[in-house]
């Protein structure tokens, strides 16, 4: 994913031999599933490609929501850049620490850049900007990004294939887009230039984001899964945007079910902006 609740590829289809006949078999008719699921021999060759091809239209989403359309605009208030670092920090305590349980797992253990991409540390320096010294009793913790960090521990303790996909959607987009929503930031909110407050978006161990994520989409495409799990992975992807836009609704929505609006199911045309802010 090269870039959203921060901040696309052809398909390789491989034609199945059939034996010849005077007339060609019918085709079966699709159930509802098979028309809104790519089947694995249509997908993508790679991983990371198949990720990109199947979260395109749950990103352009996540950009539309109203959150990110305003802060592409630089319409941010303090408030609202406040409640959603509080946010990001509760998400990746619960995505670090799920990724430190399964560092050894070869499910994952390809993508363990712990020096390189790790967040909470960070995380920890903004809040005390924010919030204060007496952060960690200040900073709130709203239903929506509850269920995003409860989906976080189910995955890693009870189905850990598929933190892949939390992990992509979360480190490659903040190093897509984190550059230029952190000077947003800085600007509409009056910030140093020197950073506080926006730590989060520094990757100070990457020296080029572009090499660091060629390397990171190799080592994705060199995970080893069946079919099966590769397409559970590609709907986690989804299912991660999704609980990244629900942490961005205004109250009266996010309130609300939240299958009623953001389902997974939901298609929209293709976006350009890549971030997972």
């Amino acid at each position: 994913m090269d870039g959203a609740a921060a901040l696309g590829t052809a398909s390789l289809a491989r034609p199945s031999a059939r034996p010849e006949t005077s007339e060609p078999a019918p085709e079966p008719a699709p159930s509802a599933g098979q028309m809104e699921r790519p089947q694995p021999d249509s997908m993508p060759q790679d991983l990371s490609e198949a990720l990109k091809e199947a979260t395109k239209e749950v990103h352009v989403q996540a950009e539309n929501a109203e959150f990110m359309k305003n802060f592409q605009k630089g319409q941010v208030t303090q408030k609202g850049f406040k409640l959603v670092m509080a946010s990001l920090y509760h998400i990746y305590v619960a995505l670090e620490e799920e990724i430190e349980r399964n560092r050894d797992n070869p499910v994952y253990a390809p993508l363990y850049f712990p020096e390189e991409l790790h967040r909470k540390a960070a995380l920890e320096r903004d809040m005390a900007f924010w919030y204060g010294t007496r952060w960690q009793e200040a900073i709130p913790y709203t239903q929506a990004t509850r269920r995003y960090v409860r989906r976080l521990q189910d995955v890693g303790r009870r189905q850990p294939e598929l933190l892949v996909a939390h992990a992509y959607t979360r480190y490659l987009g903040d190093l897509s887009g984190g550059q230029v929503l952190k000077k947003i930031a800085q600007k509409a909110l009056a910030l140093p230039s020197s950073g506080e407050g926006v730590d989060f978006f520094t990757f100070p161990n990457i020296a080029s984001p572009t090499k660091f994520k060629q390397l990171y989409r190799s080592r994705m495409n060199s995970l080893e899964m069946t079919p099966e799990v590769r397409q559970r992975v590609l709907e986690e992807a989804k299912t991660a945007f999704l609980l990244n836009i629900q942490t961005r609704l205004p109250r009266r929505l996010r309130e609300g079910s939240p299958s009623s609006a953001f389902s997974p199911r939901h298609r929209s045309s293709d976006g350009s902006l890549r971030s997972a802010f």
